[in-house]
């Protein structure tokens, strides 16, 4: 088990979307996001991406490429749509699990509930815990996944070096997250799309928009594609590389805990 680390710096801010705030004040402000959406986030997912998401996360789950026995941590796996999916490569009945883990307990209980409804209940475990500090033993996982949730941590240095950490050596490690810039053949489009629509699209289903402004906002803050990989080498983890999605919309990032 880990501790929560604190700020090293009282007086450091970071980024919430476009607003700087005191590092302490970032966690709880985007607890209070996904709070407000927990019940209409599956639902938000489909209607602003039009249902690609679930490409995307078929995408990541396929080249991850879980095997029967193995253990997969997901992080930030929220209402555990990633975990489900690779869930059924994993098979509990061979010994595999997935591991849920989310700093959103409504996050957690809207996910439990959706697979009991399911029929999902071996194999899987729910975990409340910070993806920068997380309540798991050193090299105890051999998959770690993180989908639409390294945008969100205060600081992702230190959520890399706790995906190094957890990792079994030959573990592997994946993130999928939103790129902040599309392809300049998409790009006006997809600005006037997350701008305008998207936060529309938000007060509508759930009644909030800034909650869709905020994620707007923390897709722009995100460090591109290459930067990422750079990250992800600081970290310890080996052989960084990426794949584009949807013309650069999002990216999946693939390394190893060698």
């Amino acid at each position: 088990m880990r501790n929560k680390e604190t700020s090293r710096d009282p007086a450091a801010e970071t980024d919430f979307g476009f607003r700087r705030v005191p590092e302490a004040a970032k966690a709880p402000l985007v607890r209070a996001v996904f709070d407000s959406v927990a019940n209409r986030y599956d639902l938000m997912n489909d209607l602003m991406s039009g249902f690609i998401h679930r490409l995307w996360k078929d995408a990541m789950v396929a080249w991850l490429a879980p095997r029967p026995g193995q253990t997969l941590l997901d992080v930030a796996g929220g209402t555990g749509d990633v975990a489900c999916r690779a869930l059924k490569r994993l098979k509990p009945e061979q010994g595999g699990a997935a591991i849920i883990c989310d700093a959103n307990e409504q996050m957690l209980d809207v996910g439990r509930i959706r697979a009991i409804d399911d029929g999902i209940i071996a194999g899987i475990e729910w975990v409340c815990g910070d993806a920068e500090a997380l309540p798991v033993a050193d090299r105890s996982v051999d998959l770690y996944t993180i989908a639409f949730g390294l945008r969100n941590v205060t600081h992702i240095d230190r959520a890399l070096a706790e995906a190094r950490r957890v990792l079994k050596p030959g573990g592997r490690f994946m993130c999928l997250e939103f790129a902040p810039a599309a392809a300049p053949w998409l790009a006006p489009a997809y600005d006037l799309y997350s701008f305008r629509i998207l936060p529309l699209i938000g007060q509508a289903v759930t009644g909030d928009r800034d909650a869709y402004a905020y994620l707007v906002e923390s897709i722009r803050r995100f460090p591109p594609q290459a930067v990422l990989c750079d990250l992800i080498e600081v970290a310890g983890l080996e052989r960084p590389r990426f794949r584009n999605l949807t013309g650069g919309i999002a990216a999946l990032h693939s390394a190893w805990r060698l």
